[in-house]
């Protein structure tokens, strides 16, 4: 496997760190006493930008890197993540549209909703740092380089994020088959942040209870959901019929 994404060794990872390099995740395991500061110093910068800890096996980091990897890696990102706060204060804009993407595991729905999001003028996406899929080189391929243009912020948790989004007045709305108002009984004329949950599970209930309003795509046929980048792909749509058309 190449290492060109991956840097490893405690010295390496904490400067990194410490010079805002964009990082997806850290791996590491149980660490050696002799490392125990470095690497307390390395987990409090990483919480502190909302960075995951993964602790692993050994040979998963041998796996990763063969150099002397001192027991931890940090994943690189091809992108810089924004920061939720700073991306809307500079955000001017009548009626933003923000994607809120809750459990999306899969790769090829992450690009396929990167993509549509990009077509159809969405200002941005806001992924949590754990559960969902992180930008990686398979998944800007998958967006056919959109994830490259349109900004991802990263949060630690999606519930704080709705509540700052609240205090910049966007009104929250929930895309779940779960509701009775379809997509085309709701007024999108106003600044939005959009939640896409998990094909399987769907948006947390935590998070649903925190939502202005929820709708759903009208299905004629014997099942239960689209995938989740189609459905994505029909709402944004709409959002933009009923803003432009």
């Amino acid at each position: 496997m190449s290492d060109k994404l991956y840097i490893a060794g405690t010295r390496a990872v904490l400067e990194a760190l410490e010079n805002n390099v964009s990082i997806n995740k850290i791996f590491t395991i149980k660490q050696k006493q002799e490392y125990k500061e470095i690497y307390k110093h390395i987990f409090s910068e990483a919480k502190n930008q909302g960075i995951p800890i993964q602790y692993v096996p050994k040979e998963k980091l041998d796996y990763l890197y063969k150099g002397n990897h001192q027991g931890i890696i940090a994943e690189s990102s091809p992108i810089k993540y924004h920061d939720l706060n700073d991306f809307l204060e500079n955000l001017k804009k009548d009626q933003p549209l923000l994607l809120l993407l809750d459990g999306i595991t899969d790769v090829r729905n992450f690009g396929a909703i990167a993509r549509t999001s990009l077509a159809a003028g969405v200002d941005g996406i806001i992924i949590p740092q754990g559960g969902n899929v992180q930008i990686t080189d398979d998944a800007i391929k998958s967006s056919a380089g959109a994830l490259l243009t349109i900004p991802v912020i990263r949060v630690i948790h999606l519930k704080d994020a709705i509540y700052q989004l609240q205090t910049y007045n966007y009104s929250i709305i929930a895309a779940t088959e779960k509701a009775t108002k379809t997509i085309y009984e709701a007024d999108f004329k106003k600044p939005i942040a959009l939640i896409l949950g998990n094909e399987e599970k769907g948006i947390q209930s935590s998070l649903l209870k925190l939502c202005d309003e929820i709708v759903k795509i009208p299905i004629a046929g014997n099942i239960d959901s689209l995938n989740v980048s189609v459905s994505a792909g029909i709402i944004v749509y709409e959002i933009f019929r009923q803003r432009y058309i």
